[in-house]
């Protein structure tokens, strides 16, 4: 195990025995000091925002990776700090135009987030807490590819089972299971792997709603096709209390859900 300020790098060997890379990058809830004294919330709206915002559980439920040999990359900060799977500049992300580009200044319901009076200036954060966490990202991919010559990225989320306002897919009949992919980066045969798995479990799931896309480091991003990646987004009432934060019992479930996923992910990039 590796770890920064901003990360931690989880592998059961020196070296990663299979191409598979796990990202984690939603599932803390810590805000560190300085950042915290910059967001306009008090304790009670903070730990609101938090509840609806962290991807609860998701390096829980992902850490099979460990077990078959994999590597698991995961934020050891909460994304209100800085959101590290969000383009860098604003004009290139989507959600800037919600306030929630990779420096969020707005909360999932509209309010304002931060004051730029108080709050170290965005380019602080992204230098302090991004570009170190994407160079970092980059980093395990080349090591991988170094030793396999192929890299598959899981990104491993989780979602409100009813949309929240900032979301821009606002249909209320959410799937179980979201599967996020990318036209160059994600094959099909892994997808269908994934939908009969799911099916298997009696768990509905939908491509890119409500969500699309997968997390694949901007080096390699459209440019690197020996690195493969899909997003896994589990809908959170199938193994929390949304309104406790607390795991339910099917927790342990979803959980092997996802070991199979996991298993057949190996499987498969074990194939390239």
């Amino acid at each position: 195990m590796t770890a920064s300020l901003n990360y931690e790098v989880l592998c059961a060997s020196d070296e990663p025995l299979v191409p598979l890379l796990v990202h984690i990058p939603h599932s803390s809830t810590v805000v560190p000091a300085d950042v915290r004294h910059g967001l306009l919330l008090d304790d009670i709206e903070l730990e609101r925002e938090l509840l609806v915002m962290t991807d609860w559980y998701t390096d829980q439920l992902f850490n099979h990776v460990l077990d078959v040999g994999g590597t698991m990359f995961v934020n050891r900060w909460s994304r209100l700090v800085v959101d590290p799977e969000r383009f860098p500049n604003d004009a290139e992300e989507i959600m800037a135009v919600r306030g929630m580009g990779a420096v969020y200044i707005k909360t999932s319901n509209g309010r304002i987030l931060r004051n730029d009076e108080l709050n170290l200036n965005r380019e602080e954060l992204l230098s302090r807490y991004f570009h170190p966490y994407a160079e970092a990202m980059a980093n395990q991919v080349d090591r991988i590819l170094d030793r396999h010559g192929h890299c598959l990225i899981v990104d491993g989320h989780s979602f409100a089972s009813k949309p929240l306002s900032y979301e821009l897919d606002q249909t209320s009949d959410r799937p179980e299971l979201c599967i996020g992919t990318d036209a160059v980066h994600t094959s099909p045969k892994l997808i269908q792997a994934i939908e009969e798995i799911s099916a298997s479990e009696g768990v509905i799931t939908a491509c890119n709603r409500p969500f699309s896309g997968t997390y694949v480091p901007l080096p390699f991003w459209h440019k690197d096709r020996r690195v493969a990646g899909v997003m896994i987004e589990i809908r959170r009432d199938l193994y929390m209390d949304e309104a406790t934060g607390e795991p339910i019992d099917r927790f342990l479930q979803v959980r092997g859900l996802v070991n199979r996923i996991i298993d057949v992910a190996v499987s498969l990039s074990l194939e390239n």
